[in-house]
């Protein structure tokens, strides 16, 4: 197909943003020709934005049935994910999903079985892995130039988020209409980081959350983590959108040295002669291998959410590799839900998650949450966001 027809649904903050580089032809070979919304009192409005050449839908099902689309691009509220995607791949659409790909796994896993049987395009919107600096990271850790994985950590308060923002949408930092706070709105991008570059899954978490330590809300806010891996390696995980200024530091050590990502610069700590190595010959007592301080180069432009749609179109027409492949989605979800889970039960999670025993939690907190909000549609410029 010369171009593909891409349907969005939700046309919320960031399915105006993804609307607005299509319409403007910024993704080659994609074409935007139909939009979704369930409420009713924007319709018009959303047409006359997109224009005549855009057809715009407040149904699902007629979204699906019209004939119009070939891919969707789903931006709605995060428990919507799945489902939609489903029901896109029962339709024979390719899907590209908005992170999270869901609240819970157990939702997620049912959206990649549904994916697989399709055998259609299915991609997640973690464009963060489109970021050189990253990219660098995972490199160097493939290739066994940090050697073996001892310690992660990673303090990222950079997501600051006022009252206001909060207040904006209704479904906003409920457990009933986002499923969850930082982790699963902000963090996303970061806990799918964390085991991308690294290529390691923790085997359990102890984790302590806070739920609304620094703003009205129901949900969390300010999360600290501590992983432990099959290797015996450590990883400290600390997010928060109630601190200002906020940090993004990221250290990973390794038998041949430590990198160090901050301020969008990389550098590695590298010893001259791995850890492992030197502590079986030295015999000094006090003293340390060798290192030097390496700055890295990292080449290349982050290309972010139109990279990854990019990328999706180029794996529908000339089937290139996905960059962030929709089956992957499930690793940050899972990370997520064992963070919530170990603060819930006051102990350690183990991986393969326990499916069931988080949504029996989290479902026990929509039921007794009391959280009432005025049903609001602020729009913000999502512009430098992620």
């Amino acid at each position: 197909m010369s171009k593909v027809r891409i349907g969005i649904i939700g046309m919320g903050n960031m399915g105006n943003s993804h609307a607005a580089y299509l319409l403007n032809e910024e993704v080659d070979g994609a074409e935007l020709t139909a939009v979704m919304d369930v409420r009713k009192e924007r319709i018009q409005e959303i047409q006359e934005k997109m224009g005549e050449k855009v057809k715009v839908f407040n149904d699902a099902d007629a979204f699906f049935e019209s004939g119009s689309i070939d891919a969707v691009l789903i931006a709605t509220p995060h428990y919507d994910h799945p489902p939609l995607a489903i029901k896109a791949f029962r339709h024979g659409i390719h899907v590209l999903c908005e992170k999270p790909a869901g609240v819970y796994t157990k939702q997620v896993r049912e959206m990649n079985e549904a994916a697989k049987s399709s055998k259609l395009i299915f991609s997640v919107m973690y464009n963060q892995r489109t970021n050189p600096l990253y990219q660098k990271i995972r490199d160097l850790i493939l290739t066994n130039e940090l050697g073996d994985i001892r310690r992660v950590n990673w303090i990222i308060t950079s997501w600051y988020r006022s009252q206001s923002y909060y207040d904006s949408g209704g479904w906003r930092a409920t457990w009933s209409g986002e499923g969850g706070g930082v982790l699963i709105n902000q963090c996303p991008h970061q806990l799918d980081l964390w085991q991308w570059m690294t290529n390691m899954m923790p085997t359990r978490v102890r984790a302590f959350c806070y739920f609304g330590k620094y703003r009205e809300i129901e949900v969390e806010d300010d999360v600290t983590a501590f992983a432990e891996y099959e290797n015996g390696a450590t990883g400290v995980f600390i997010t928060s959108t109630g601190e200002a200024p906020g940090t993004n530091r990221l250290e990973i050590s390794g038998d041949r040295g430590k990198l160090v990502a901050e301020e969008n610069k990389l550098t590695f700590w590298r010893l001259r002669v791995p850890e492992s190595e030197f502590n079986k010959v030295y015999k000094g007592g006090f003293g340390s291998p060798e290192t030097w301080k390496c700055e890295i180069p990292v080449h290349g432009v982050e290309t972010g959410h139109k990279g990854i749609t990019q990328n999706f179109i180029n794996a529908i027409q000339k089937g290139t590799p996905l960059l962030s492949p929709g089956e992957t989605g499930i690793n940050g979800v899972a990370l997520s839900n064992a963070i919530q889970l170990s603060t819930w039960e006051d102990n350690w999670v183990n991986f393969p998650l326990d499916e069931e025993l988080y949504l029996k939690h989290l479902q026990a907190r929509i039921k007794s949450s009391t959280m009432v909000k005025e049903e609001k549609n602020v729009l913000f410029n999502v512009e430098g966001s992620h």
